[in-house]
């Protein structure tokens, strides 16, 4: 795997994971059990039919606790604490060399893409929830399935395509960061008011 193909995998384990940690751990798995895709000697395990079980059983809670409206926020706010370290963990397993050092720095990647792809996700959905009517935040969770699939077959099929699309990402969230952390900070202070306690 030359060094694109590698920091494609690696940025894009990361990312994926930060949106649908369990879809990703359930699509790598059933895509190297079809040879469709062909994964990294430390991430095979994910094809073994146990863990594609448990995965799959994730994957689908998920898929329903995400179209929530409310309860997504929560779920994301739980899975803060696995999401990126599962990203983070999987970008490390990514690399085929014995080097922990570069494993390391792969793991260090792979988990500041999870937790923006999380962060971004999770403010959204926060901003999404404000609205009464529950279409929005659905079209939004579809939007993250397909998303999720869609990065995770690119990092394998179009690397660099990939990395394109992961630094207009980057950019997007560096401009529209100031926008989503004031939105979010409106709607949590809304909800205080509604609850009686001061802004």
């Amino acid at each position: 795997m030359d060094a694109v193909s590698t920091l494609a995998l690696i940025a894009g384990l990361g990312w994926a994971s930060g949106v649908r940690l369990y879809a990703v751990l359930f699509f790598l798995g059933v895509l190297h059990h079809a040879a469709i895709i062909e994964l990294p000697p430390h991430l095979e395990l994910l094809a073994h039919p146990a863990v594609m079980v448990v995965s799959g059983l994730l994957f689908i809670t998920e898929f329903f606790a995400d179209k929530i409206p409310g309860f997504d926020s929560i779920w994301d706010a739980v899975h803060t604490f696995i999401r990126i370290p599962g990203g983070a963990l999987l970008a490390a397993a990514a690399v085929t060399q014995g080097d922990q050092g570069l494993a390391l720095a792969a793991g260090l990647l792979g988990g500041v893409f999870a937790a923006g792809a999380h962060f971004t996700k999770s403010g959204g959905r926060v901003l999404i929830n404000a609205s009464p009517e529950p279409f929005s935040n659905w079209a939004a969770s579809f939007g993250e399935d397909a998303l999720a699939f869609g990065v995770i077959w690119s990092a394998f099929k179009y690397p660099l395509l990939l990395l394109i699309g992961l630094a207009l990402f980057i950019i997007a969230v560096v401009l529209l960061a100031p926008r989503l952390i004031k939105g979010v900070r409106k709607v949590f202070t809304a909800i205080r008011r509604a609850l009686g306690h001061p802004a």
